[in-house]
């Protein structure tokens, strides 16, 4: 068996009205009219419209379950804000999970957690939160029993019902021996490929299913340094979570009609051209086929404001000798893989006298000529040390101290994504507690080997209290010496990566957050997956190569492989992570 590609959004909750007095801060709407009697608050429960399980079992994950259920709560909540969310009053609800229509043919795990009796569970539980991240979810797993035959087909009934509260049904479909499309692979970039090239991407699937698709939809993406330059007339076109860089992307869906048989190869008319930015590095371009009905297409379409291409028309033809290891479940490529940025850390010269408060402002840009997406890590942040010069001490910090008992030295993050251009300012509020004349304190980047830093001198600067001007320091100006006094050199960052096909998505949930815990940074904020299933790329996600995957996903850790190694003491730092855990029941 295995998990359908076709995934259904994990949807947020849209709540209409006018948010009552002192309930401003839960960020519900409604909720006075649910407690005055007049309107119950609506909860959402999410998860998968359908799921195909193969006869064979070929793409099948034993004991993995193929199935995951949730409930969005109504009001709003930023997975990404520094605060938990408040929970939603309540009395207590029950989620209701009915397989009994799949008795025939398959065998079914219920969640354990609720009360099981025979294909139907009752799922009691009383946290309610706003959006998705904190509520209960459950897992469901199909096992196809001896006498299963192609074209069984079931539902899965899934209800709720709660005092104050309004439940969505949410239904299941269940087909077994249905048509099951893997994604031709997608072939490594050229070896002269560089930031500003196309990449030609030859599209297609093979039906390694047991029935033929009537009709199937592609569906390519790419993030933002990604751009497809054709347009064709049987094809959509639009942009997804345009405030969310991490999880922005370019998307196409393109229909195709006919009967596409069991055991035959299909690819494109012609390659789909992917064109790169002059600041690209490791963007991902991603692509899937599934066998979609044209009632269904209209939903794939919701949440994003499509317009129809024009030109000629793209068609599928058949492939003779498609092998199956050519083959795979989810398909994409990280795009460009060469390209570099200059980090640049830039400190500050400023005199004052004993007992005076004065301001230092540390400055972290990029240079260019690429961005650093951090696309397939989520948005996990750039960290620099700081040392305190002599004589000083903290009054305000925007970083936290390296460890509770040293307050000399200090951990900044930057959030990513970090644009091409972007600047970010520190301002430490530093009191001076003893003039010590030309004191000076070491501001350093990381130092490793950075393949994609393309001026590591400058990853390096000094605060400078009280200067004589003999110092190797930045000057008035503001400019830095990196690289003496065992100073770091070397950047911090990684992005752009290998090919990637294959490999799996993860399931129902959001993605890793950028930031980390005390720490801060202006601008580019981390991401939550969640988005219609995959974008992993873009993301929470479910497998990139699903119609219902989103990409933006994930992102490669720009701060030296989840950990820093900061050149002061030779520490070792990890990046904590926001807190997303939700309630399992």
């Amino acid at each position: 068996m295995r998990r359908s590609s076709l995934r259904a959004p994990w949807a947020r909750a849209a709540v209409a009205g006018v948010a009552a007095a002192g309930l401003a801060t839960l960020g519900l709407a409604g909720v006075a009219q649910a407690e005055d009697g007049q309107a119950p608050l609506p909860v959402t429960i999410t998860g998968p419209d359908k799921v195909d399980l193969a006869l064979d079992g070929a793409e099948g994950e034993p004991g993995e379950p193929q199935i995951r259920l949730g409930i969005t709560g109504p009001g709003e909540y930023d997975p990404d804000s520094d605060t938990d969310p408040e929970p939603v009053p309540n009395n207590g609800y029950s989620v209701t999970i009915d397989a009994t229509a799949l008795n025939g043919f398959a065998e079914v795990d219920l969640p354990s957690s609720c009360d099981v009796d025979g294909l139907t569970a009752v799922c009691n539980a009383s946290s309610l939160y706003p959006g998705d991240s904190y509520n209960p979810s459950w897992s469901i797993r199909l096992d196809l029993k001896d006498g299963a035959e192609a074209g069984d087909f079931g539902k899965i009934e899934v209800t709720g019902e709660g005092e104050g509260l309004e439940f969505n049904e949410h239904t299941v479909d269940v087909l077994v021996g249905g048509p099951e499309l893997l994604k031709k692979k997608l072939p490594a970039e050229p070896g002269d490929f560089e930031a500003g090239d196309t990449y030609s991407a030859p599209l297609g699937f093979r039906n390694v299913g047991s029935m033929s698709a009537d009709g199937v939809v592609l569906r390519f993406g790419g993030s933002r340094g990604l751009s497809f330059p054709d347009s064709y007339d049987n094809c959509s076109y639009a942009e997804e979570n345009k405030d969310d860089l991490i999880r922005y992307q370019k998307v196409a869906l393109c229909t195709f009609e006919g009967e596409f048989l069991p055991g035959i190869a299909y690819e494109l008319s012609e390659p789909v051209r992917v064109k790169t930015a002059d600041f690209a590095l490791g963007d991902i371009f991603h692509y899937g086929f599934d066998a979609v009905g044209a009632k269904e297409v209209g939903a794939l379409r919701s949440g994003a404001d499509y317009r129809q291409g024009t030109g000629e028309t793209l068609t599928l033809k058949p492939v003779e000798g498609g092998r199956n290891g050519d083959y795979t479940k989810y398909a994409e490529i990280d795009l460009p893989t060469q390209n570099s940025y200059d980090l640049d850390l830039t400190g500050a010269r400023v005199d004052g006298e004993q007992g005076e408060t004065v301001t230092v402002d540390i400055a972290l840009s990029n240079h260019g000529p690429a961005w650093i997406g951090a696309l397939r890590s989520g948005g996990e942040p750039l960290g620099f040390s700081v040392r305190i010069p002599e004589g000083a001490s903290v009054v305000d910090s925007p970083c936290r101290p390296m460890n509770d008992e040293a307050t000399s030295e200090y951990l900044c993050f930057a959030d990513t994504p970090f644009l091409e251009d972007d600047r970010r300012t520190f301002a430490f509020k530093l009191r001076i507690d003893k003039v010590v004349e030309g004191a000076k304190g070491k501001i350093a980047l990381p130092e490793w080997d950075n393949p994609w830093e393309g001026d590591p001198s400058n990853d390096a600067g000094w605060i400078v209290l009280n200067g004589t001007g003999d110092e190797e320091t930045p000057g008035d100006t503001g400019g830095t010496t990196g690289g003496t006094d065992g100073g770091a050199t070397g950047g911090s960052g990684t992005t752009g990566g290998s090919e990637t096909t294959g490999g799996t998505g993860t399931t129902g949930g959001s993605a890793s957050t950028g930031g980390a815990t005390g720490g801060t940074g202006t601008g580019g904020a981390g991401s939550t997956g969640g988005t219609t299933g995959g974008q992993s790329p873009q993301g929470g996600q479910d497998g990139q190569g699903g119609l219902l995957a989103s990409t933006g996903s994930t992102a490669l850790l720009v701060s030296a492989g989840a950990a820093l190694a900061l050149a002061a003491g030779g520490v070792l730092f990890a990046v904590s992570r926001r807190r997303r855990a939700a309630d399992t029941v």
